[in-house]
């Protein structure tokens, strides 16, 4: 199509169609509590990454929006003698303009970068800055107030109604300071809900129905400063999933000193044993626990804080498989089950309690810690994968056998584990990996 007055009009209402059209798509994504996970079984931080690219093209969008209305008045209005600066400064470019840059500035606060430097900054400017957009969207053109009114309610139901109201619990916890000085060992007794409402079938049980393995918390402690009142941060349940039959579980969380609020929450532990916590959760998938117990071997990888996923996933496939073990350890003394946890520091092996890890070696788990990396180096994690995946293939099921590997650890050690199962792969190993990676 050429080129034409006509053209440029319509490529910017266009523009700014599929723009809006795309907001409430935008915020189910982000939601936390969505129905999309009911279609798909995948929870909102697989979905996030959805969120994200779909952000990045709503952005493209409003900046050829934005060209289109500079193209607009530079064929029709300036020749009628409509300045720019006049045309600027009407109300109706200036809410669009004001839009857009709010827009773009969650697109930069948003990369991967500044989240990981900034990251409570990014929580803040992410939630202050979408409502000031949504707010300049709706005053700026009439036709846009279905889809804002619609990724506004979706915003208020996930946070008002599902997780300020149905899925919020509040309780006391313990605080307990490692011998690193830099890690948090937060424990907390829920006492479970006898019956489950219908209400909770349907929209989703909160903390007081128990939790799963892998799956996660957002955490909120007001008395650390008044900022931290309206702040929540996710954290790994790192405890043994409870029972159907269990009356009460015992909730742990490992918070590692990083910044801000990590760095305040330690700070105040050393100094106080208990606070008042407000849990928000659980959230997570079932993915990693579904992939290893459809496997014959199962490998859990674990780097530092990593362990916090891994330890509830071992917990959880030793009880499954727990008949099946004892008869393989009769068979060939052997086991199918192996947790690698590697540490940076001799200390932080103080994370988990001693006779955890001994009851789980007693039910068959082989567990594997190499020495600290802060002394020793990093370990050949390729070669313990390997050789241990392969002795029992090899023994067991004749090179037959369906491996399981799961890894939770920094992106270096995940990206080696991954490699690793890729060279066994090409090898002939029946070799599926499940990465369960820190980060939001």
């Amino acid at each position: 199509m050429p080129l034409s007055v006509p053209t440029i009009f319509v490529f910017a209402d266009r523009t700014s169609l599929l723009f809006v059209a795309n907001l409430p798509l935008l915020y189910l994504f982000a939601a936390k509590n969505q129905p999309i996970k009911l279609l798909t079984g995948y929870s909102y931080e697989s979905l996030n990454i959805l969120h994200r690219r779909l952000g990045e093209v709503m952005c493209l969008l409003a900046l050829l929006h934005s060209a289109g209305m500079i193209g607009v008045w530079y064929t029709i209005l300036r020749p009628t003698g409509f300045s720019l600066a006049k045309f600027l400064l009407s109300k109706i470019i200036l809410l669009g303009i004001g839009a857009f840059i709010a827009y773009e500035l969650i697109y930069f606060t948003s990369l991967g970068s500044f989240r990981q430097r900034w990251y409570e900054l990014f929580l803040a400017l992410h939630v202050l800055l979408q409502v000031v957009a949504l707010i300049l969207v709706w005053f700026h053109h009439h036709n846009s107030r279905p889809y804002v009114g619609a990724a506004l309610a979706i915003f208020l139901i996930d946070r008002l109604f599902y997780r300020m109201a149905l899925k919020r619990h509040s309780s006391r916890a313990c605080l307990e300071v490692c011998k690193d000085g830099q890690t948090v060992i937060l424990r907390s007794k829920i006492i479970f809900a006898q019956k489950w409402r219908i209400s909770s079938r349907i929209v989703g049980a909160g903390i007081s129905k128990g939790w799963k393995a892998t799956e996660h918390v957002f955490l909120t402690i007001p008395a650390l400063s008044r900022k931290h009142i309206i702040q929540a941060h996710p954290f790994t349940i790192a405890s043994k999933a409870p029972g159907s039959e269990d009356s009460e579980g015992d909730l742990k969380l490992i918070i590692r000193a990083q910044d801000g609020f990590s760095k305040d929450l330690v700070r105040y532990a050393k100094g106080h044993t208990s606070v008042q916590v407000a849990l928000d959760g659980p959230y997570g998938s079932q993915n990693a626990l579904h992939l290893l117990r459809q496997c014959d071997l199962s490998v859990v990888v674990a780097g530092g804080s990593g362990i916090a996923v891994a330890l509830p996933l071992v917990w959880a496939l030793q009880a499954f498989r727990d008949l099946d073990l004892e008869q393989t350890m009769k068979k060939c003394f052997m086991s199918r089950i192996v947790l690698i946890w590697v540490t940076r520091q001799e200390s932080h092996a103080s994370w988990v309690e001693s006779a955890e890890l001994r009851h789980l070696q007693e039910h068959g788990v082989e567990i594997i810690m190499p020495p600290p990396t802060a002394t020793d180096g990093h370990p050949n994690v390729p070669v313990l994968l390997s050789s241990w995946i392969s002795i029992r293939d090899d023994t067991l099921f004749d090179g037959h056998a369906r491996v399981g590997v799961v890894c939770s650890g920094p992106d270096g050690m995940n990206r080696v584990v991954r490699n690793t199962c890729s060279s066994l792969l090409a090898h002939g190993c029946n070799v599926d990996v499940e990465v369960e990676k820190f980060g939001w």
